[in-house]
């Protein structure tokens, strides 16, 4: 079993919803934490939080779909944390609406976020991880990754794109000993699916921010010689 106190993960989107309860299942192994979201005032608050878990807890504020934005977040980061071991790219952004009636600044601002943000935080980070020549990508779809439906096409498009990028990355890092995993879960009771009103979030029911949090630390935990390279969460309600 791999250990994980003392590594250092950056999780984006981690001011709210699954990328705060990752943080808080990280933080409780040990784990020292980078937030990042849009919201400095909500990173603030988490971070105040973590720091009281134990750990070190540092952030930064920027939008994952601007590059410039990335580059300097990612920058801050690594300033105050010399290193890093793990990266969760989670930061996500939906919305419903026919290809008809949904405006083009707004399909188009769901590919940037959710798939091109995934690559400009992955190309600012991987070079730290091939230089230690170890580390973890995981990589947060969707079952829109997999399977189209009305009125989601640019979330599902954005959701495909990052299986597509993540399996090509694992191939490509697998010779710097850096484990790439791609995650599809289905609903979650998640900040975006309640904006959203696709759940009511009944815990009886619906699956919660901790159900993936604890696959997230469960796939940290595999030893080096063995990569969960994908993994569909679901409820065991229909």
């Amino acid at each position: 079993m791999e250990h994980l106190k003392n590594k250092k993960a950056i999780i984006t989107g981690g001011s709210r919803g699954l990328g705060k309860a990752t943080a808080i299942a990280l933080a409780n192994e040990g784990v020292d934490i980078a937030i990042t979201g849009r919201n400095e005032s909500k990173l603030k608050e988490v971070a105040k939080e973590l720091k009281l878990i134990g750990v070190n807890v540092t952030y930064a504020a920027f939008d994952v779909g601007n590059y410039e934005q990335v580059q300097l977040g990612i920058e801050k980061i690594i300033e105050d944390f010399k290193s890093v071991d793990i990266l969760i790219n989670n930061a996500g952004i939906a919305a419903f609406g026919s290809i008809m009636e949904m405006e083009v600044s707004e399909w188009t601002n769901i590919i940037q976020t959710n798939l091109l943000g995934m690559y400009y935080v992955t190309k600012e980070v991987l070079p730290f991880l091939i230089d230690k020549n170890e580390g973890d990508i995981i990589n947060v779809s969707s079952m829109a990754g997999l399977s189209g439906n009305a009125t989601i096409s640019a979330y599902s498009a954005s959701k495909f794109g990052v299986i597509g990028f993540s399996d090509s990355l694992m191939k490509e890092v697998r010779k710097n000993n850096i484990r790439v995993c791609t995650l599809t879960p289905s609903t979650i009771a998640s900040d975006m699916a309640y904006d959203l009103g696709i759940t009511d979030g009944n815990p009886d029911k619906v699956l919660q921010p901790d159900d993936f949090a604890e696959l997230i630390v469960a796939g940290l935990k595999l030893p080096r010689r063995a990569m969960l390279k994908g993994a569909s969460l679901w409820s065991t309600n229909p």
